[in-house]
């Protein structure tokens, strides 16, 4: 009986992590990622795929790089770029296997005063290279001083992660006392190391 329900749970597992689009994929987060209410960066965030969380992948807007996904019980978007699945016995990026994913479609509930409008994207965040996420603790002096003072907010395509880089025309604003600067990109306060223009730590 114990053989049959391990070949019974490979079977599954099998299926989940074929690239046939039949069925849902897992995609490990590698990087703690957004989970939005919507497919874009004017969406609230609604919760958080942990670093190396598994979460499942339901589809993806065909021509988009937002993914429907599910993790321990929150279901909303998540962007592709930072989610790797196993596919045909291969490791690749979400993003890269966009045509495999069972496509889905995206209908807004729009009720009076609720519609999300697109705001105007101004560039595009740099993706951060490989590897686990930044360690930074801010003092809470930072944080309050960051959240106290907020400034206009931009809005970049792709999704706000430690190590992304923000484009040369994004304003910063200094923080007193601090070798950090601060923005507030899709949504988010981050705090950004001025001469590199990466994102070192965010408020959720």
């Amino acid at each position: 009986m114990q053989t049959k329900r391990k070949f019974i749970l490979a079977a599954l597992s099998a299926v989940m992590l074929s690239g046939t689009a039949t069925a849902a994929t897992i995609g490990a987060a590698v990087t703690p990622l957004n989970i939005r209410s919507g497919p874009g960066p004017q969406y609230s965030v609604v919760g958080a795929i942990p670093y190396r969380g598994m979460a499942t992948v339901m589809g993806c807007i065909q021509g988009s790089l937002w993914c429907q996904v599910s993790y321990n019980g929150r279901q909303g978007w998540a962007y592709s770029q930072y989610l790797m699945a196993t596919l045909s016995g291969r490791s690749l990026a979400v993003a890269e296997t966009i045509q495999t994913m069972p496509p889905v479609t995206y209908q807004q509930v729009d009720t009076v005063g609720s519609a999300v409008a697109a705001p105007t994207i101004s560039g595009t965040l740099i993706v951060p290279p490989a590897g686990p996420p930044l360690a930074l603790n801010p003092p809470q002096t930072v944080q309050s001083y960051v959240v106290s003072h907020p400034v206009a907010p931009v809005y970049l395509n792709g999704e706000v992660v430690e190590g992304a880089g923000l484009p040369e025309d994004t304003a910063l604003a200094p923080v007193p006392g601090s070798d950090y600067d601060y923005a507030y990109v899709n949504s988010q306060p981050v705090l950004v190391e001025p001469s590199t223009r990466r994102i070192q730590y965010i408020y959720r």
